[in-house]
């Protein structure tokens, strides 16, 4: 459901480039549609100034058009009512420095799946500290690689300006990015090199630092393929990972995740079974994490487990961390609290077979579909 909220007139200025984008008050007034949880992160070109919405608008259209359930975040709205989903988390005349300052309130409040981060533009313009921009800008992934270490997080090599001197200094901070991120994929972090830059041209600015409807919409189909390259940073086309209720496959018994004789009771330890498309094996994975069953019933830790073993039972859903669960690329489910695996015990593959919790350990006992 959406909630209205006054949403923000972006200015900008020509005068403003040597101080940097102007900044601009505002709070969010949240929308969701229960989809996978996307922060388009940075500053005025993430917010959108001169076209409100900017790069969001082309972006959720062609969310949209390709069948993917996605919700915005942040604590910032703005935009035109043909943007679907107008939160965002993007500052005018902000730095890295000042993002960085208040990621981990963000993360924590937010809980995005996926991050598009575009920023190291006004530490150019306002010629702050340019140099170890690339470090601040390390710092930064680092921050929110710690924070929510389930996301994956988009970074973009950020686009031209026209003057010329402050083109050389993008370019300078544009070559260290793909080192950044290659020393962050090599720790095991989920960071991804995105090239924005090469996508648009001084022509596509309408000012010499923002984007034109046409340059913000070139910069929306980058944002797109790099989503779709990574899989699960947005779901499945149709399913979203949340809001639908499906069934969850092992791949080792290609048996599914039941609730036994349909019991509503707390505490029922969950098992595999022949799938058969009852209410008892129907799951949703709602934008909170939690794995839901009958509408009411969540996927619970029981007795809030973090060891290997802890039976994985259903119970009144409550919000709590072993409620919540992550569903990774790799088909492994795991609990938010414990770092766990859900496991069919012993690796059995037998009607009922009883689920844990388990050290992850890459075996087909670990690994589910969607059905």
């Amino acid at each position: 459901m959406r909630t209205r909220g006054r949403w923000l007139a972006a200015v900008a200025a020509l005068g403003l480039v040597a101080a940097g984008v102007a900044a601009q008050p505002g709070t969010a007034s949240a929308e969701s549609n229960g989809g996978v949880r996307v922060m388009p992160l940075g500053d005025s070109i993430t917010e959108g100034t001169q076209i409100p919405g900017g790069y969001r608008i082309g972006l959720w259209q062609r969310l949209v058009n390709g069948r993917y359930t996605v919700d915005f975040v942040g604590s910032q709205f703005n935009g035109p009512a043909s943007l679907g989903d107008r939160d965002h988390q993007g500052h005018p005349g902000w730095r890295i420095d000042q993002i960085d300052a208040n990621i981990v309130g963000w993360l924590n409040t937010q809980r995005p799946r996926s991050v598009l981060l575009h920023i190291g533009t006004n530490d150019i313009l306002q010629n702050y500290n340019v140099s170890t921009a690339p470090n601040r800008l390390s710092t930064l992934i680092d921050r929110i690689t710690n924070t929510a270490p389930d996301a994956d997080v988009f970074v973009a090599q950020i686009i031209t300006l026209t003057n010329s001197n402050q083109a050389a200094a993008v370019r300078t901070f544009n070559a260290a990015i793909p080192g950044i991120v290659q020393s962050k994929v090599n720790a095991g972090k989920r960071v991804h090199l995105v090239n924005m830059h090469s996508a648009l041209t001084t022509g596509d600015l309408i000012d010499g630092i923002h984007p034109t409807a046409n340059g913000y919409d070139k910069m929306a189909a980058v944002w797109y393929a790099a989503l779709q390259s990574v899989p699960g940073s947005i779901g499945t086309p149709g399913s979203g990972g949340g809001g639908q209720a499906s069934a969850i496959v092992g791949a080792a018994s290609g048996r599914c995740l039941d609730v036994p004789g349909y019991s509503t009771a707390n505490g029922t330890q969950l098992q595999l079974w022949d799938c058969h498309g009852g209410t008892n094996q129907q799951w949703t994975h709602t934008s909170s994490r939690a794995l839901t069953v009958y509408g009411n019933k969540c996927l619970d830790a029981e007795g809030y487990g973090t060891s290997p073993g802890t039976r994985v039972t259903i119970y009144d859903c409550h919000g709590g961390t072993n409620q919540q669960w992550q569903m990774n690329a790799n088909g492994t489910i795991t609990g938010v609290q414990s770092g766990l695996c859900l496991d069919a015990n012993a690796a059995g593959t037998a009607n009922g077979t009883k689920l844990v919790l388990w050290t992850c350990n890459g075996q087909l006992n670990q690994q589910w579909s969607r059905r």
